[in-house]
């Protein structure tokens, strides 16, 4: 009578069994490596910008009210849109998602408070927006923006930073480990 191995399922693995997997391709790394695009990011973060701005002034028209929380759900488009064009995988894909939040947090406030304006104006909000070159800085800075614009801004900042990085697998992980120290 021939007794089999059933493998145990809640058995940790012992230190001295083999790796059951061979170690990766050095050149996975190499290859996730050259994948990276700053340029692709920086493109990809203005089109979520415009996009987003857009869609929230007309949400905003819609309903006709303003929510200076949007801010944050663009914080994760422009996170995600920076992940998928840029592959990104060191620091300066975080840095540029946080940068380009904060400016899209005051481009979308801009745009909306451009909406708002022109529909009491029974004007465009292009023809707003256009005009805007005349008008005083400081004033849409005074009376558009609050504190809390800013706190969202903050908000929006780290989301967008932390959604802009690219996710591994362990094995691709490792691959870029080694090509890494390979490259010292």
């Amino acid at each position: 009578m021939k007794t089999e191995q059933v493998p145990q399922v809640l058995r940790l693995r012992k230190s001295h069994e083999p790796d059951p997997e061979a170690p990766p391709d050095i050149e996975i790394g190499n290859r996730l490596e050259q994948a990276q695009s700053l340029p692709a990011a920086f493109v990809a973060s203005i089109v979520a910008v415009v996009v987003f701005s857009v869609l929230w002034a007309m949400f905003s028209l819609l309903i006709n009210k303003f929510f200076p929380w949007f801010t944050m759900l663009m914080g994760v488009f422009i996170g995600l849109a920076v992940r998928r064009a840029g592959l990104g995988l060191d620091w300066r894909f975080p840095v540029l998602a946080a940068a380009m939040a904060l400016v899209g947090s005051i481009v979308g406030n801009l745009i909306v408070a451009a909406a708002f304006t022109a529909s009491e104006m029974q004007s465009s909000t292009l023809t707003v927006l256009a005009d805007i070159a005349q008008l005083d800085w400081a004033t849409f800075f005074d009376e558009v923006l609050t504190p809390a614009d800013a706190i969202f801004a903050a908000f929006a900042s780290a989301i967008a930073a932390f959604y802009s990085m690219r996710r591994l697998t362990r094995r691709q992980y490792l691959a870029l480990r080694l090509w890494r120290q390979s490259k010292d």
